[in-house]
């Protein structure tokens, strides 16, 4: 639990896949690879589209690339004719533009480079403190602009349990405050229960590039358990542990 990654960990049990498709064996491979090709793609190059509305079409400045659409998760469904995007940010507005015109143009360079149909569902992170992909990249963005990482750590948990965070632990590795030596600063507040599976932990780590190296940032944020069938189990349990408590009460007496 503590070496592995969370999310990998509880695949199938706690979490689901970013991919859901099933394919043949000689169309796995050409699958897999297009995925990474339109995730990569789509972190990258839709920040980048800046829209006028008069005649919709592209114009991309120095000014476009500022703008952060935060995206969180990419998730890829396929049928045989068609590919499903679902694209999880904090800012809709962004992703989708005035109109819907920046996610027009982002469908249309898609299916450009697939070859393929594609429908564009954007999905709206209703609380991106709780998300670890936002917290991880919201902290190596302060890091980066010359903010003290402590400060930048302390916040992001006091957002988190603000929000409703049962557990938050961050970790920053590199050069911090440019040391000489690079070391690595652990922040945690509440439970991170890294060895049960049942726990709903979101994990992310990003990089921030600063004047001194690279500092690497890492984010486990606890939200709770996932019981599932495990509820009537637990409650029975209770009920058992009940029933014996009231029992060495009346043998007491």
């Amino acid at each position: 639990g503590q070496k592995t990654n969370p999310i990998g960990l509880r695949l199938g049990i706690a979490r689901s896949w970013d991919s859901k498709w099933f394919a043949r064996k000689k169309d796995y491979q050409k699958n897999l690879l297009e995925d990474l090709m339109v995730r990569k793609y789509t972190m990258e190059r839709l920040p980048r589209i800046k829209v006028s509305m008069k005649d919709r079409g592209e114009i991309e400045s120095p000014m476009a690339k500022n703008i952060d659409p935060a995206i969180s998760k990419i998730e890829i469904l396929r049928s045989p004719k068609r590919i499903i995007i679902n694209i999880y940010t904090a800012r809709p507005g962004v992703v989708i533009g005035p109109g819907g015109a920046r996610i027009e143009l982002f469908k249309k360079e898609l299916e450009q480079l697939t070859k393929k149909d594609i429908q564009l569902n954007v999905m709206e992170i209703n609380n991106p403190e709780l998300d670890a992909a936002l917290v991880a990249r919201n902290i190596a963005r302060q890091i980066a602009g010359r903010v003290s990482h402590r400060r930048a750590m302390k916040r992001a948990i006091r957002e988190a349990r603000r929000a409703g965070a049962q557990g938050i632990k961050i970790k920053c590795s590199g050069r911090l405050r440019g040391a000489e030596i690079a070391h690595s600063e652990t922040h945690k507040d509440g439970r991170v229960p890294l060895h049960t599976l049942r726990a709903d932990i979101d994990y992310a780590s990003e990089t921030s590039h600063t004047t001194y190296g690279c500092v690497g940032v890492k984010v486990w944020i606890f939200k709770g358990e996932i019981l599932g069938g495990m509820k009537e189990v637990l409650q029975r349990q209770l009920k058992r542990e009940k029933e014996k408590k009231k029992s060495r009460r009346r043998r007491r007496q």
